[in-house]
């Protein structure tokens, strides 16, 4: 996504657009003799029932100080991975609790690094964890699928560089410096999410577009582009939209932090962390965090190749399941009716559904955690391809909402693939921390028809929350919000860039569809630090009415909007409904309206 150069930034030759098919896409395969983890026997299930615990699997690689050649096997891993951006390897690079010396892991695609401690200090890297962008010439707009946990770091030169786009979240990380958002060489750069850490210095996102930083604690902030928001975050720059563009919201209204693996002893568990209402700061600054425990034998460990069917069969017999790192093909929706299943990916599990099949559907029950995998749909359209709750539900969830965390869809650029709708939201309360819904714009099996996808995100329950809304490219609405008192803080969007003519993006008698639209007949919604771009490269003439379209009611408002023309690559006419300036040409400056109405 181009941008004009930041103050102190390097100039830099404009980037390509993200459509950019890529040449390299390494093939990854099993890391035959690296250290593999396995949880502590469970006790022996019942006859022909389906074993708790055991073994995660070759791509989970588990390091402890005193593994011999740490940084070799990190090496080895970048290497698979580093511009692998639509191949099948998948790997988790988890660390026991102790220090560790010199280390640079390089986090390619498909990549997770976490401590394996209850606390972030209790893995302790004088070192760094790099993400950068020399595979893609200093282009940071396309490093997804990533991320980095609980863990302290001291960086070498006391500052870590984390140079992201979507879907490459920042979790329960303690930074004991700075930490850098921007490629080497201050490159373009399009991301990101950090959540319950702590960065003692300075955060600098430079080339950075937007942001999103939530229920944290930041040294300072040094600048921003388009839209920086801050939820809960101590040492957050003041409201001051739209110059600079920062929404700062005292508190997070409600959130529940991601469930994660540690090592009790020798016991391998998940920590379940608890709800928190108007929360500021991390969890976990006082040493001590509230929550419940789970041990392994408590879930199924999947691995590649295994079917629908087991999965709920083992949903049914009572366990959670844990996906190991891998490619799923499902043949049928994988049903969570139990209340407080956990759904927990490491690595990036993919989940594939045949046959037009829904991936996932979630019961309209309490508690169901998901996090961290990620669902490709497959080429047979599918009506949807994750179900929170059933249509019509109606159940009070506010004590315990369904979160759905780092789960990220994909429509296209792996291959051919279609949906109608990628995620629906029935269920009142779900909690929506963190989500890249993408119909892809480059890669394989892309095209306005080829990879077919309506909607991105659709939600129809009461008192749902996002915090970190990342959809994009959908042909027609890319978020469509038909509940009451739902809440945004956060959204970033791009319009979708292969739309071939004017026609093709008609809806009756409006230019386009709306980004993000509010139903006509809600009467409560409320939004902050809310951004749609549109780069109409197939056909720059193209008019979008609007990026944001609601109802006029007192009860419908939205803070700190904005549009941009990416390049003059079409444009609109306003902000939301008829208000806010058109864009300005081939000026990539945003158009935005401080609140609606």
């Amino acid at each position: 996504m181009p941008t004009p150069p930041t103050a102190g930034s390097a100039p830099r030759a404009p980037r390509p657009s993200r459509r950019s098919v890529l040449a390299a896409m390494a093939a990854a395969v099993p890391a035959a003799g690296l250290p593999v983890l396995s949880g502590r026997a469970s006790a022996a299930p019942a006859a022909g029932a389906l074993p708790g615990g055991g073994d995660l699997g070759p791509n989970v690689l588990v390091f402890d100080p005193t593994t011999p050649d740490i940084q070799g096997t990190l090496d080895e891993i970048f290497k698979r991975q580093e511009s692998a951006q639509f191949g099948e390897g998948r790997f988790a690079l988890l660390f026991k609790p102790g220090t560790y010396r010199g280390l640079n892991a390089q986090i390619g695609f498909y990549t997770s690094i976490a401590g394996l401690g209850l606390l972030p200090g209790d893995t302790t890297f004088h070192g760094d964890v790099t993400v950068d962008a020399g595979w893609f010439n200093g282009n940071a707009t396309q490093n997804f699928w990533r991320s980095a946990e609980n863990l302290t770091l001291h960086p070498v030169n006391g500052t870590n560089r984390w140079a992201v786009a979507q879907a490459a979240p920042f979790r329960r990380m303690h930074i004991k410096g700075g930490l850098n958002l921007a490629p080497d060489g201050y490159g373009w750069a399009s991301g990101g999410y950090i959540a319950d850490s702590r960065i003692d210095g300075t955060v600098g996102p430079y080339s950075q577009q937007q942001w999103y930083t939530r229920d944290s604690s930041v040294g300072g902030w040094t600048n921003a582009v388009w839209n920086m928001v801050f939820s809960g975050v101590e040492g957050a720059p003041a409201q001051s939209f739209p110059d600079p563009p920062y929404t700062t919201l005292d508190t997070t209204p409600v959130s529940r932090e991601k469930p994660f693996l540690y090592l009790d002893g020798a016991d391998y568990k998940v920590f379940l962390p608890e709800k928190r209402t108007n929360a500021r700061g991390t969890t976990w600054g006082s040493g001590t965090l509230r929550g419940e425990s789970l041990p392994l034998g408590q879930f199924y460990v999947a691995k590649p190749g295994v079917d629908a069917a087991t999965l709920n069969a083992a949903l049914a017999q009572g366990l959670n399941l844990l996906l190991t790192p891998g490619i799923y093909h499902l043949d049928r929706a994988v049903e969570v009716q139990r209340p407080n299943t956990v759904v927990l990916g490491l690595g990036y599990p993919t989940l594939v559904p045949d046959n037009g099949a829904t991936a996932m559907k979630v019961a309209d029950v309490d508690g169901v955690r998901l996090a961290g995998f990620l669902i490709d749909a497959g080429p047979v359209n599918s009506a949807t391809l994750l179900e929170v709750g059933p249509e019509g539900a109606s159940a009070d969830h506010a004590a315990n909402p369904t979160t759905v965390q780092d789960v990220f869809i994909r429509i296209g650029g792996a291959g051919p693939g279609k949906a109608t709708t990628s995620m629906v939201i029935n269920s009142n309360h779900t909690l929506i921390d963190h989500t890249w819904v993408w119909r892809a714009d480059h890669g394989d099996g892309v095209g306005w028809e080829t990879n077919r996808a309506d909607y991105g995100v659709r939600v129809n329950g009461d008192d749902v929350l996002a915090t970190g809304l990342f959809v994009e490219h959908f042909n027609k609405h890319d978020v469509e919000w038909r509940g009451e008192r739902g809440r945004t803080v956060f959204f970033q969007n791009e319009k979708a860039y292969d739309a071939p003519d004017q026609a093709a993006i008609q809806n009756g008698d409006i230019k386009g569809y709306a980004a993000y639209k509010i139903a006509d007949g809600v009467t409560t919604h409320e939004g902050w630090g809310l951004g749609s771009y549109c780069y109409y490269n197939v056909d720059p003439t193209i008019r979008q009415d609007h990026g944001f379209q609601a109802p006029a009611k007192p009860g419908v408002q939205l803070h700190h909007l904005l549009v941009v023309s990416l390049g003059g690559k079409g444009q609109y006419e306003h902000v939301i409904n008829s208000l806010g300036a058109p864009t300005s040409g081939t000026s990539t400056v945003p158009s935005t309206v401080v609140s609606y109405p």
